[in-house]
């Protein structure tokens, strides 16, 4: 049960997520764990499962009961991607379903009253994936001894916890409730919690205890520390403790599959969670899958190998680009190949960055006439024949027409290819001068040569940025291509030294007025045109740099005041006007939109959308089509 009051109008049918109809007696013990059952090493299946299961109705997703077994294979280009099983598990407090409702999933139910007070009841029986009561005590344990810990949480609590810098008041109800209130609303703080990369609550203060200070002996913890090649136990706790990050096999988890490989490791393998908290309709405790095996191997050879069949389950890695190999594959292996639909702003935007360090390059990027200009003088058509064969949308960086908040207006804005107007706009702001070669000079004499930087991880981004740097060739603009590693990519844009990125538009562009129009504002680092007003945003002014363009500040005052918004019309009043400055200010350049994403399956593999939608945020790629129930015929 879910009731909500105040502005949050969200119509609350479990159609999909049910907690009722299936008495826990009636489970059916998993093949695979009989063994251990049997040997009285787990205890049998209805001692396992929470007193309240999560029933999944498989008929609402379009999907028919399966059965256990087998062991799904699939390709990953980082050992740091064991992560993606967090993501593509999504078991979350509350979660998305495929109608982008937020629904109670490890939570039996939750309450929100006015938007600042959040009631979460847990799952009376849950435990964690190794057999240890999952209740109160670890919020209590992340709340007080982790969060609320000067030395292991210095800067204080984390972004999503505050309200105008005014963190929550945490009770423990009982055992299996707890409550979070602010004097204002968070409308955050549930979406977070439902995220791809979501943000934790809640930590196994069972095992963690023993790298704690506050409760470890302190010889132990000594050992432990010198064991692990800790400098302390602050650095101890911290680096066994990464849910996300999926790295630990000791750690116990709430996920449909456990991690059981150490790294590092070229094959990491995830085992069945036997405290699982979801079941079929027919008593199936969930997975149905038994095991998950990621092969690493270089991201350069995943399409090849998806075409050889060496995958059971395969979008990652794989672009619009390899689809012509993947079809010629499925002639010769058993799978097939299914484009879905992305729910990003544009499948890949250029960011010009307004922290850039370089004055002049800072006051050329902060002139809109600038940034309207590079969008005209990009020819988006030419991308879309020449790359993705016409099969994808031309238009801005902004909400998807499947939005209720969608205007043509935003898509198309400053983006019909006209290369003369673009001059003319160029000439206007004082950038009329130029050098021998037709090369326009910026106000200190340099030629204007622009140098994109991207993540070097797609080759679609080398193809696509040579046709714009033709383009823009036309306009008297150099454009100069230079790939990095991801991590130095992003702290190149973090610092200030780089003036322009390419990457993924808005992750989600099909939001209701009631979605926080975060992306649109200043609010966090990541924010590839303004991170460093982002991080000052996100960090409550203790890093990063004060907001000083007045449109920027106008989207924040907004978000401000969508924050506040005391009812639905009023949230979309102010979503309206932050997408209609973002697209005319043009603080990104989409480039090209709704390009489809392969998806390789194997023809044993059963529950598997025919058509999905493949996003990052929110969907957490595989997760919203819950792969707990794909199963092997």
């Amino acid at each position: 049960m879910i009731r909500f009051s105040g502005f949050t109008p969200i119509v609350v049918a479990l159609l999909l997520l049910l907690s009722v109809g299936l008495a826990v007696a009636d489970a059916v013990e998993t093949p695979s764990l009989a063994t251990k059952v049997e040997a009285g090493e787990l205890p049998p299946v209805a001692e396992r499962l929470p007193d309240t299961p999560l029933v999944v109705d498989l008929e609402a997703l379009g999907k028919k009961p399966g059965r256990h077994g087998g062991q799904l294979n699939t390709l990953m280009g980082r050992e740091k991607d064991t992560r993606m099983m967090v993501v593509y598990g999504y078991a979350r407090l509350v979660g998305y379903d495929p109608n982008w409702t937020l629904n109670a999933d490890i939570l039996e139910s939750f309450e929100v009253e006015e938007n600042r007070v959040f009631t979460f009841h847990l799952r009376k029986g849950h435990r964690w994936s190794d057999g240890h009561p999952f209740t109160t005590e670890d919020f209590r344990y992340y709340w007080e001894d982790v969060l609320n810990n000067q030395e292991m949480s210095p800067g204080g609590l984390p972004s999503f916890l505050r309200v105008d810098g005014e963190g929550p008041k945490f009770e423990v109800i009982d055992e299996t409730t707890v409550r979070y209130g602010w004097s204002k609303p968070n409308f955050e703080f549930l979406p977070i919690l439902a995220g791809a990369r979501p943000e934790f609550l809640y930590q196994p203060s069972h095992y963690l205890k023993q790298f704690h200070a506050k409760y470890a002996n302190p010889e132990d913890l000594a050992r432990r520390i010198g064991k692990g090649g800790q400098r302390n136990w602050v650095e101890l706790h911290f680096r066994q403790a990464q849910q996300y990050n999926n790295n630990n096999p000791d750690l116990p988890s709430l996920q449909p599959w456990v991690i059981e490989t150490p790294p590092p490791s070229n094959r990491f393998v995830f085992q069945r969670n036997p405290y699982y908290h979801r079941v079929d309709p027919n008593g199936r405790q969930l997975p149905y899958i038994d095991s998950v095996t990621l092969s690493i191997v270089n991201s350069k050879l995943i399409p090849a190998k998806a075409a050889a069949g060496e995958t059971d389950l395969q979008a990652r890695g794989l672009g619009f680009e390899n689809y012509a190999i993947l079809k010629q594959g499925e002639k010769h292996h058993p799978y097939k190949v299914r484009l879905w639909r992305s729910a990003a702003g544009a499948e890949m935007a250029l960011y010009p960055n307004l922290n850039v360090l370089d004055p002049t390059w800072r006051r050329v990027l902060r002139e809109p006439d600038f940034r309207r200009a590079l969008s005209l003088g990009t020819d988006r058509a030419e991308i879309n024949q020449t790359i993705f064969f016409g099969l994808a949308d031309t238009g801005g960086n902004t909400v998807l027409p499947e939005s209720p908040l969608y205007k043509p207006e935003y898509a198309e804005r400053w983006t019909t290819f006209n290369v003369k107007r673009a001059n003319g706009m160029l000439d206007a702001i004082g950038l009329d001068k130029r050098n021998d070669e037709g090369v326009r000079l910026l106000p200190d004499g340099r030629p204007l040569d622009m140098i994109v930087e991207t993540a070097g991880e797609d080759p679609v981004e080398t193809d696509l940025l040579q046709l714009v740097r033709d383009s823009w060739s036309k306009l008297g603009i150099r454009l100069h291509i230079k790939p990095q590693q991801r991590e130095v990519f992003r702290n190149r844009i973090f610092t200030g030294e780089t003036m322009l990125s390419i990457w993924k538009g808005l992750e989600n562009a099909l939001p209701t007025p009631t979605v926080p129009p975060r992306e649109l504002a200043p609010s966090n680092q990541m924010q590839l045109h303004w991170p460093k007003w982002g991080q000052y945003v996100e960090t409550s002014g203790q890093a990063g740099e004060a907001i000083d363009l007045e449109a920027a500040q106008a989207l924040a005052d907004l978000y401000s005041q969508w924050e506040q918004a005391p009812n639905v019309a009023t949230a979309t009043e102010v979503w309206q006007k932050m997408l209609d400055i973002h697209s005319d200010q043009v603080f990104t350049i989409g480039l090209v939109r709704g390009v489809p994403q392969p998806v390789v399956i194997s023809n044993r593999l059963r529950n598997v959308p025919e058509e999905g939608v493949y996003n990052w945020e929110p969907g957490a790629h595989f997760g919203i089509h819950r792969p707990d129930t794909f199963w092997f015929e």
